[in-house]
């Protein structure tokens, strides 16, 4: 994982990333977080609702941008907010990928604005928002 400055970030700086979800990504966080809802974990149920088959977790996709924002800005970044609208659900075996793009930053307060979208199956828009992190000196090199 990278360790940069607010310096060394730009407008238009971007990281992209890609999963598969897989039944075994809900369960463990199903169980992780203690949600034990049917939407996501009971096939029956779930083939029953307008989504026709299980759902996975919205947080647990939200999740996968924390991820991706930290191989964007590396070891010297942490989150100060992320706005996220879920405009689709995302199935098992649904393919997601997940951007993030530098938008602004404010070198003074040290604060960065990410642009944060998350699709599924080639294109379909699942969640889209917006992240603001703060950079942070780090002496780190592995």
């Amino acid at each position: 994982m990278k360790n940069i400055s607010i310096d060394q970030v730009s407008v238009g700086d971007r990281e992209v990333w890609t999963r598969t979800i897989t039944d075994a990504d809900v369960v463990l966080y199903g169980g992780l977080i203690g949600d034990r809802g049917p939407l996501h974990l009971d096939e029956d149920f779930a083939t029953r609702t307008r989504f026709g088959g299980r759902v996975a977790y919205g947080m647990q996709c939200g999740g996968y941008i924390g991820a991706t924002l930290a191989q964007l800005l590396g070891v010297g970044s942490a989150y100060v907010s992320q706005n996220m609208r879920f405009t689709g659900p995302v199935l098992i075996g649904d393919h997601i990928t997940v951007e993030t793009v530098v938008t602004g930053k404010n070198e003074e307060r040290r604060r960065v604005f990410v642009s944060t979208t998350v699709t599924k199956n080639g294109g379909q828009v699942v969640i889209e928002g917006e992240a603001e992190l703060v950079m942070f000196a780090v002496d780190w090199n592995p």
